[in-house]
């Protein structure tokens, strides 16, 4: 659709000319959704609650993961005001990312990096201990001897305060910015992806979240398996068969650490294909077979999916057929492994210029994730990085705040947001 046309976007009215408000009536806000008990659980095609009631997994993505091992935006405001933005946006979930190299630094490498250490190996003398000063300036609760995880803990304290569960990604194992076909990071058994290590650093941190997250919600067992072409010596076959056998153990490891949270599986081509697992079989291999029921922790399990706009259709009927035979049919299915569906990544550019919260592939999941009354996790919060790919204090046009953190990066764009938060808890009568 072009620029010049008007269309209703997830119930707004937008045109070039308009902008796309929220009405007052219906502004997001934490008075949309009430706290729902933990511990969580999948219950056929839902998630809920410990008094079995369907709960709305309404999301964003706070990345951790990177070069610093620490939670994005510290630098510019404190873990107060980020949460409470969070809030005032309406949502219930944040995904926090890590990388298994700070639990390999806790278990192997004499124990954890403490802040000054940690933004001086990212950003160099200078620039960390300027970053130093100013995440402490922001957040005085800490100082140069705050370790890694301690931040994390603090962050998950400050989510807590606000009533937003904490979903945790395991996005990478060394940490740097995700995702590349050559990165290391890819596949099981790639040159950073020590399998042994990935499964220890998952219950790690399943039973840290247990013994000190008090929102602590759900983990996810890897963020975008995708193949690799490094070539590493221990990689394993880009096949099924390897993705059950090294999913179903860390699935296992987390539930014997911690068997409250739930647990979401991602699938293959960058987490785009799910449809294997969903089914329970492939052609494509034929040893392949998998039956979620046959698992301990088959209540716990929820199918993730992550979905950019990578033009597959402006026709909305034919875009969620689309989708379907990827997999997002888990939730409707008859046969194979029916059960919740969260499309954990997904985003556009945030600046109202891009016209990109306007786009049909906007509007298609949107409707899709309303229609299907799916959860959903937005990319990203972050409007900045202390770095990405070698470059400090990185913008981010995908990120619904600012670079300061401060205020929306776009008008319209974050009224889509809200309006598609606000039609989400109204599917599920809230």
């Amino acid at each position: 659709m072009g620029s010049s046309s008007s269309k209703v976007l997830t119930g707004l009215l937008c045109t070039p000319s308009v902008s796309c408000q929220v009405p007052a009536a219906s502004a997001a806000s934490s008075e949309n959704w009430t706290f729902q008990p933990l511990p969580f659980s999948s219950s056929d095609r839902w998630i809920v609650d410990a008094n079995g009631n369907n709960v709305p997994v309404v999301g964003i993505n706070w990345p951790g993961a990177a070069d610093t091992m620490l939670p994005e935006g510290l630098g510019y405001q404190s873990i107060a005001n980020i949460a409470q933005k969070i809030t005032d946006t309406g949502f219930n979930t944040v995904r926090l990312t890590f990388a298994i190299e700070l639990v390999d630094d806790i278990l192997d490498n004499g124990g954890d990096v403490a802040l000054s250490t940690t933004l001086t190996n990212a950003l160099g003398q200078t620039n960390g201990i300027a970053m130093l000063a100013k995440i402490i300036n922001n957040n005085p609760q800490f100082n140069a001897n705050t370790t890694r995880l301690q931040v994390f803990d603090a962050v998950a304290a400050g989510l807590a305060t606000q009533d937003i569960y904490v979903h945790l990604d395991n996005h990478v194992s060394k940490a740097m910015w995700c995702c590349s076909l050559t990165d290391g990071n890819s596949w099981f058994g790639d040159t950073y992806f020590d399998t042994n290590k990935w499964v220890r650093g998952l219950s790690y941190m399943a039973a840290h979240g247990k013994a000190n997250w008090q929102t602590f919600s759900s983990m996810g067992l890897r963020n975008e398996l995708r193949p690799a072409l490094t070539g590493a010596p221990n990689l394993q076959p880009y096949t099924w068969s390897t993705w059950k056998t090294y999913m179903t153990a860390a699935a296992s490891a987390i539930y014997s650490a911690n068997p409250d949270v739930l647990i979401y599986f991602s699938g293959l081509e960058s987490d785009f294909n799910i449809e294997p697992a969903v089914g329970g079989s492939t052609l494509l291999d034929p040893g392949f077979s998998f039956d979620v029921a046959s698992y301990e922790w088959a209540h716990k399990l929820v199918f993730e999916m992550h979905e950019y706009d990578e033009g597959i259709s402006s026709s909305c009927p034919v875009y969620e057929t689309i989708l379907e035979s990827f997999g997002a049919d888990a939730t409707t299915r008859t046969t194979g492994n029916r059960a919740p569906l969260v499309i954990s990544e997904w985003g556009h550019d945030e600046t109202d210029a891009s016209d990109a919260w306007q786009s049909a592939y906007s509007e298609c999941l949107a409707q899709f994730i309303v229609q299907r009354q799916l959860g959903w996790m937005v990319w990203v919060l972050a409007g900045s990085y202390y770095i990405r790919s070698g470059v400090q204090d990185s913008d981010e046009t995908y990120g619904l705040l600012d670079h300061m953190w401060s205020e929306y990066r776009g008008v319209n764009s974050s009224a889509a947001i809200k309006q598609l938060v606000q039609q989400t808890y109204a599917a599920y009568g809230q």
